[in-house]
Formats: C-alpha cells, sequence, structure tokens
C-alpha cells in the first residue's frame, strides 16, 4: 500500500510517501501502527483531528476499512479561498 503524505505531515516524517505492508483493518489501525513506529511518526499523527485522510483519492473517516485499498493520503484539512 502506498502512503502519501502532504503539508506538515510530510514535514514531521520527512518523507512524501512510502509503500508500507500492513495488516491493519482500519484507517485509525494504520495511523496506530505508524505512529508506534518511531517518533517522528508519532508527532505527524499525535492530533489525528487535525488531519484529514483519502483513500484511493476519496476522503474516508478513520474507521473506514483498508480492504482493497492501494493508496493512503494524510493531509491537514484544507480552506478555500
Amino acid at each position: 500500500m502506498d502512503l502519501l503524505y502532504f503539508a506538515w505531515v510530510r514535514e514531521r516524517i520527512g518523507l512524501p510517501r512510502e509503500t508500507v505492508t500492513t495488516e491493519a483493518a482500519t484507517v485509525e489501525d494504520l495511523v496506530t501502527e505508524l505512529a508506534s513506529r518511531e517518533e517522528r511518526y508519532a508527532a505527524a499523527f499525535s492530533d489525528r483531528r487535525a488531519l484529514r485522510v483519502a483513500l484511493d483519492q476519496e476522503l474516508a473517516e478513520w474507521d473506514s476499512p483498508l480492504t482493497g485499498v492501494r493508496e493512503v493520503a494524510f493531509f491537514p484539512p484544507m480552506t478555500g479561498g
């Protein structure tokens, strides 16, 4: 599964993207797994209310299943103008 990080999430993790193998069933499970890796991931995912997630380029929720998902993107909320 490909993971994409945008804006300050990318800055905290230090990567724009990575490919992972996971047994996580939901987005929340994946984030918990990532946050337990090391401090930079824990910092990036410390306030999940400040993050949005997209699965295969469709906005999703934290409890969304990952079955069949190829791409997960994490980013801060966007504002219009």
